[in-house]
């Protein structure tokens, strides 16, 4: 299927469907205020069929923007934005923990064969301005595919430290906090995926039970308020992000289906990991974003069909 890229200069690039849905923006403007913790998202994301599956700035915590990289502990300092969890205090009002992601520009940006894929660089900087992180993300929308209804997103970071000491990843769980262990690529589902139905491979598990827990896909499914109409969200791991010799450190799933729907690919849920100076990691991720409400076999065998 062919796709329509656009490219608003300082602002978002956007990716429509043949059919004239415009599936995704990325947007990577610097937004207004800096307790959200500036840097790129993902948002609206939507299904072919034009059902929006991504929430921005909702009410509960308005830092959460579609689909975004974040690290809610770094080295002291917040880059998932808003309040940081504080072992033996709770959650705080600390702005000057809040950090950014600074857009410096494209290296890569191709788009054929009905694939779009991009590569940003980034520029993680701590709230007082010190650069700490130099990032490469690489973003591809690819497998377009009216008749499955659905298409995929692929979205890797490969990220060096640029102190001169450790970087040390962590979360709100490290920090004492049980079960929230959420930081790394994270997505905010809109208001009508809550209380959605979680699965993963093999029998049985809810949002509940998958939390903390490791594999290689997890899917979140939903029915949408005012349309007769399911969506169905599959993330999954690169086999790369599992492999104990080459990843950096174990990955967990995040996720709720309530009080609000969210996932994300932890890096860092029990245990905090440290990048030496001038060491890098990477990790790759994949969003399947699907019209209908997807079953496990469905849900593996269109995985199957995609390889790395």
């Amino acid at each position: 299927m062919n796709l329509r890229v656009s490219h608003e200069h300082g602002d978002h690039v956007a990716v429509t469907a043949a059919g004239g849905t415009e599936i995704l923006r990325y947007v990577y403007r610097p937004d207004p205020d800096p307790f959200e913790s500036r840097k790129p998202y993902a948002h609206p994301v939507r299904t072919l069929a034009g059902r929006t599956v991504t929430g921005y700035r909702p009410s509960d915590h308005r830092c959460y923007k579609g689909l975004q990289m974040t690290a809610s502990h770094l080295s002291g300092q917040n880059f998932w934005g808003g309040n940081s969890y504080v072992r033996g205090r709770g959650y705080l009002a600390l702005p000057e923990r809040v950090g950014s992601m600074r857009h410096d520009g494209f290296s890569a940006f191709t788009v054929e064969d009905g694939r779009l894929a991009l590569t940003e660089d980034l520029t993680w900087v701590a709230h007082h301005g010190e650069e700490w992180a130099r990032e490469a993300r690489g973003l591809t929308v690819h497998s377009v595919d009216e008749r499955a209804g659905a298409w995929a997103l692929d979205w890797s970071i490969h990220l060096t430290n640029l102190r001169a000491e450790p970087l040390a990843f962590g979360s709100p769980t490290t920090a004492g906090r049980e079960l929230a262990g959420y930081t790394g690529l994270h997505w905010r589902g809109p208001r009508d995926f809550t209380g959605g139905t979680v699965f993963a491979p093999g029998a049985g598990a809810d949002a509940a039970g998958l939390m903390g827990t490791q594999g290689p896909w997890l899917a979140f499914t939903a029915e949408h308020d005012e349309a007769d109409a399911h969506s169905t969200l599959v993330f999954a791991h690169a086999p790369e992000n599992l492999d104990g010799t080459r990843a950096i450190h174990p990955s967990h799933w995040f996720v709720r289906a309530e009080p609000v729907p969210t996932v994300a690919f932890s890096w860092a849920f029990f245990e905090e990991f440290e990048l030496e100076p001038g060491e890098s990691f990477a990790f790759r991720y994949r969003l399947v974003v699907a019209d209908g409400a997807w079953d496990r076999d469905r849900v593996a065998a269109h995985l199957a069909g995609l390889p790395w």
